[in-house]
């Protein structure tokens, strides 16, 4: 007896097809290098858009410190300013647009980028900026929680105080190498899921947790490669934050542009 069937039998080809892992590719330090001149060219052939990313990145981390002091929490510059460099690459999303155009060597001005900028809110890219906001979030929990603890018997009311406290006695040294481990914790956690998820998220239609994994592996594929990268930006940051954040005018554009490019070379170019 054979048996009858109600309808044609589905092909096996209609089943829904999970995207591809984006694949990583080995970096060296000529890349590295490759990519600081590619984004130093890139910010020379739009100097003032590129700086405007910079200057109104160093003039929100000014009126973030006077809005701690005039609040009087001077225990967060500390923290503030050490954190405020993880929000770079998030901050950086327009730098990214404009690195693209220019490699493709497409015409753009203010209002294709700012779009494109406020068109990530619709995607992805929010994401990412939840997963960086939380991770300085608990930065500064910690934080809170080691200045209690190992600084429990001092009091400061002013910043000299507090520097004095924190430099000048054995609990503060105590306190600084805590927070210097911590701190670097948690920078290395970012680091690792955001140094090429952000310009992904913003070439590609991928979703957040693809971006991170990816970017993971790139760190994981390249860890003396990235370690050295992760470097050049963290000094490069935190000198200049020194001139009153002004020196983010000019390093923020690089970095951002050279971020772009150093994810082209470690990334795979995306089908189609």
């Amino acid at each position: 007896m054979t048996s009858k069937t109600t309808g044609p039998t589905p092909p096996d080809n209609l089943t829904p097809q999970q995207p591809a892992m984006p694949k990583v590719k080995k970096l060296t330090a000529g890349d590295v290098t490759e990519s600081l001149k590619a984004g130093f060219s890139d910010f020379l052939a739009r100097p003032f858009m590129s700086g405007f990313f910079g200057l109104f990145y160093a003039v929100f981390g000014i009126l973030f410190v006077w809005c701690l002091v005039w609040l009087g929490k001077i225990w967060m510059i500390i923290p503030a300013a050490v954190g405020f460099p993880l929000i770079a690459p998030f901050a950086a999303a327009g730098l990214y647009e404009m690195s693209c155009r220019l490699q493709n060597e497409e015409s753009f001005g203010w209002s294709e980028i700012l779009t494109v900028m406020a068109n990530q809110r619709k995607r992805e890219m929010g994401w990412m900026a939840f997963v960086t906001l939380f991770v300085l979030w608990v930065w500064f929990y910690q934080f809170r929680v080691v200045l209690v603890i190992v600084l429990q018997d001092s009091s400061f009311s002013d910043l000299d105080g507090f520097l004095n406290t924190v430099i000048f006695t054995p609990q503060g040294w105590t306190f600084l190498a805590i927070g210097t481990c911590v701190g670097a914790f948690l920078s290395a956690v970012l680091f690792s899921v955001t140094v090429v998820a952000m310009p992904m998220l913003l070439e590609r239609d991928i979703d957040f947790v693809s971006a991170m994994l990816t970017s993971i592996r790139v760190v994981a594929e390249n860890p003396v490669v990235m370690l050295t990268w992760a470097a050049i930006i963290a000094v490069t940051m935190l000198l200049s934050l020194v001139p009153a954040f002004l020196g983010l005018i000019f390093t923020l554009p690089i970095l951002g542009h050279t971020t772009w490019h150093l994810y082209q070379r470690a990334v795979t170019p995306a089908e189609g």
